[in-house]
Formats: C-alpha cells, sequence, structure tokens
C-alpha cells in the first residue's frame, strides 16, 4: 500500500518539478523512491492491508505484493535504459506519465472491485497513449499513439460492458461478493452473466495483445520509441497479466466452463500466428513485437490451468519475472545498436560479436533466454507453465507450444547468427554509457541466477 502512495507521490512531484525548479534532480529522486517503494513491499508481506478511505477497494495481500515487487524493480531498470529519454524536451511531462502509469500498473495488481479495475485499466493506459506518440516528429509514433489510443478504447468498452453485465447479474463491483454468488448460485446464473464474463475476456485479451486481438501491438511497439516499446512489453504486460489472473484464477474460476474452451482456442491462434510471422521479421523490434504475443499464450496457459491453485499464480509470477529481466535486456541492447546505427533491423546486428563482445555476448543471453534455453530463466519459465498444464484436459496445447517454440528458436538464432557469423559492413561504431553497461551486467546475470536457482522465486507461495 504504502508503495503506490510513494509512487503517486512521485507523480505529483513530477508535475511540480517545473514550477519550483528541481527537475535536475528529478532522475535521482525518482530512481530512489522506486527502490523505497519496493522496499516497503518487504514490510508488509503477510499483512493483507486494505485501503478503508477507498472502502477496501484496494487489497495488497502477497500475491499482489509480489507481482507489485516484479513492476518495481522492472521500473527501476527501465529507469536506467531510458535514463536520456528525460534529457529531451518536456522531461517532467514524461515522467509524470510513466510515474502514473506506473500507479495504474499497481492497481492492477491489488484491486478487489470492479470499479478499482477499470479505474487501474485507464490510469495505465492513458499515459501510455501519449508516450506511444511522444516523438512528436515521427509519422511512425504518431500513427500508434492513434491506433494504442483506438484499440484501447474499443477494450475499455468490451469492459465496462461486460462489467455492466456481471453488476447487473450479481448486484455488485466487489470481486469476493461476485465469487460467493457464482459459488451459491450452483450454475443457475443468468445468460447475460456469461456473456458479461466473456466481454471481460475479450478486453483483458485485448490488454495482453492475444491473437486474434494482437493487430495493433506490432504497429504499436514498432511505431514508439524503442524505451516505451520496452515499457510496454514489461510492466503493462505483468499488470494486465496480474488482473487477467486476479479475475479469471479467483473470481471466474467457477465458471471455467464458459471461458476455457474460448481461452484455449485463443492460446493456439497466438501460437501459431506469432511465431510464424516472427519468423519472417526483419526488424528485430517488430520480431520482439510478436515473440510477445506469443509470450502472452504461454502465461494464459498457466490461467488455463485454473484448478492447480497456488502452482498457477507461482509460474505467471516467475514468468513474468524473467521475460521483464530478459526484454528489458534485449531493449537495452537493441536501443544502443539502434541508435548508433539508425536501424533495428537485422542487419544492424552484423559482425557485433567481433567489434563489441560484451553487448553481443549479453543479446545472446537474451535472446537464448526469450527462446527457453537451458540454464537461463526462460527455459524455467516455459517449464513451469508446463508442468501446471499437463495434469488438465488441454494437453494438446503442449504440443503445440513445443512445436511453435522450435520456430521461436530459429528466428531469435537468426539475430545471434547475424552477430558472430555475418560480416559487418556499418561504418557507424556502437556507443553506450556506463550506466547501461552496468544495466546489461546486471540483467545478464540475474536472468542466469533465475535460471540456476528457480525455486528462490517459484516456491514463494505454497
Amino acid at each position: 500500500m504504502k508503495g503506490l502512495f510513494i509512487i503517486s507521490g512521485l507523480g505529483i512531484l513530477a508535475m511540480l518539478a517545473e514550477i519550483f525548479k528541481f527537475k535536475k534532480i528529478l532522475y535521482p529522486l525518482v530512481l530512489v523512491g522506486i527502490l523505497a517503494a519496493y522496499l516497503v513491499n518487504f514490510t508488509e508481506w503477510n499483512n493483507n492491508i486494505t485501503i478503508p478511505m477507498f472502502s477496501n477497494m484496494i487489497r495488497f495481500d502477497n500475491v499482489a505484493l509480489a507481482f507489485s515487487g516484479v513492476i518495481l524493480i522492472t521500473a527501476f531498470f527501465w529507469f536506467i535504459l531510458a535514463n536520456d529519454y528525460f534529457e529531451q524536451d518536456h522531461v517532467t511531462d514524461h515522467f509524470a506519465l510513466v510515474l502514473f502509469a506506473l500507479v495504474g500498473a499497481i492497481m492492477l495488481t491489488s484491486f478487489s472491485n470492479m470499479t478499482t479495475l477499470f479505474l487501474g485499466v485507464e490510469i495505465l493506459s492513458i499515459p501510455m497513449y501519449v508516450l506511444a506518440a511522444s516523438k512528436k516528429r515521427d509519422l511512425a509514433s504518431n500513427e500508434a499513439g492513434f491506433k494504442y489510443l483506438i484499440m484501447g478504447s474499443f477494450a475499455s468498452g468490451f469492459l465496462l460492458f461486460g462489467i455492466a453485465l456481471i453488476y447487473g447479474a450479481t448486484g455488485s463491483f466487489d470481486l469476493m461478493a461476485i465469487r460467493s454468488f457464482i459459488s451459491q448460485a450452483q450454475g443457475s446464473l443468468p445468460v447475460f452473466f456469461y456473456a458479461g464474463v466473456l466481454m471481460v475476456l475479450v478486453a483483458m485479451l485485448f490488454k495482453v495483445s492475444a491473437a486474434p486481438f494482437h493487430f495493433w501491438a506490432p504497429d504499436v511497439y514498432e511505431g514508439s520509441p524503442t524505451v516505451i516499446t520496452a515499457l510496454m512489453s514489461t510492466i503493462v504486460k505483468t499488470a494486465a497479466f496480474a488482473a487477467f489472473m486476479h479475475l479469471f484464477l479467483v473470481v471466474f474460476g467457477g465458471v471455467s466452463e464458459v471461458w476455457s474452451n474460448v481461452l484455449a482456442v485463443v492460446i493456439a491462434l497466438s501460437l501459431i500466428v506469432s511465431n510464424i510471422t516472427a519468423a519472417t521479421q526483419q526488424s528485430v523490434k517488430r520480431m520482439l513485437a510478436y515473440s510477445s504475443i506469443s509470450h502472452a499464450a504461454f502465461m494464459l496457459m498457466a490461467i488455463l490451468a485454473n484448478n492447480r491453485g497456488w502452482a498457477s499464480i507461482n509460474a505467471i509470477l516467475y514468468y513474468s519475472l524473467a521475460y521483464s529481466i530478459g526484454s528489458i535486456l534485449a531493449f537495452t541492447v537493441l536501443y544502443n545498436v539502434s541508435k548508433s546505427r539508425k536501424s533495428s533491423g537485422i542487419e544492424a546486428f552484423n559482425g557485433l560479436g567481433k567489434r563489441h563482445p560484451f553487448l553481443a555476448a549479453c543479446m545472446v543471453i537474451a535472446m537464448l533466454s526469450l527462446a527457453g534455453i537451458p540454464v537461463t530463466a526462460g527455459f524455467f519459465a516455459k517449464y513451469f507453465v508446463f508442468t501446471v498444464l499437463i495434469g488438465t484436459s488441454f494437453k494438446w496445447l503442449l504440443i503445440l507450444a513445443v512445436i511453435t517454440s522450435a520456430v521461436g528458436v530459429y528466428y531469435y538464432f537468426k539475430v545471434i547468427i547475424a552477430m558472430y557469423f555475418k560480416q559487418d559492413d556499418s561504418q557507424e561504431d556502437v556507443r553506450m554509457e556506463t550506466s547501461h553497461a552496468l544495466l546489461l551486467a546486471v540483467s545478464s546475470l540475474i536472468t542466469i541466477a533465475l535460471g540456476l536457482v528457480p525455486n528462490f522465486v517459484i516456491e514463494i507461495f505454497s
């Protein structure tokens, strides 16, 4: 709870920094504030704190604290990656937008009411629409912001309509009251309640960019500034999955027969479409956008196995952490390469292994983790998802996931091959800041460490 207040306070400070002329110290202040919010999480562990002045519509239990911890540590790394993004014009505006997006993300980990679900979605989404279009003189960035706004608004409409139908059937916005109503009804629920659940499902599938609701993601990811794309693929996705998991594992788990088959079809489509399309891309940024859809499918598989209790939550938490750190690692390398060589294509990585061995080695670790190769965090992320799904009736998805993952290995290795086996024809050298080198080293170590001792995260709930 205190972490939410700290990040909210930082957002307000960012808006005042220009007026009171302390914007030069805003960057270190934000880093210290995020670390403070992260550390405060540990003091609230096992306390199950609610906020009475909000009518207990936000609840920080251990699951909320764990996911908000992943979001906060990822945000700390992201701010190090994006340091020169905050050296441009309107620096305080950018700080405020990112910080309030973080507030929305933390709300999505801790909501206990449909009202705070919607508020969290909008507080997260509206700053992201602006940030996607923040490269004002770039037509692709303007297009990305516009597409994100239109599709996000469309998804919010589905979410609101679904919430209205659920309220009409249950008479409550409170999640536990809705869960109790489902349990007491014993299958005699009105048809429009099921329609509401499916509409909420569609809205959340838009938010996590699962196929066939993924069409906005590649264009938005490619057109947005690279650091904002990194923010979307890590913090936004983790928050969306925390909310998705809370809704469909905790609240709507009792009517899983309504949504589980729909979700299984969506997962299958996501695995096939994303991996086949990613394999044809020549832009690393666009390839990472399509691959994020595949990773979304894996996390949805853990939600689909909703009868496995804490195992599903542990698998989603571990996957979120592994994917976020791996993505920060990949986007940090991509940002430095594309900034120096003015291209995010695979050809920009040609010969990087000889000219910049450290940068190339970090990119190899990122690609191996995202591909799910031992002994990286990405391998155990997929392994734990497989273990929770194997005891269900959806084993056929495991076979499909293994086959499509092989395609994933192909397009991730295209980058590795370019770095070590292609001739470098570029005259531009890749320059990198010391802070980025430290970020790459720490992220690489965490990726390997999570692969060596996965039980540190996977057994957090039992």
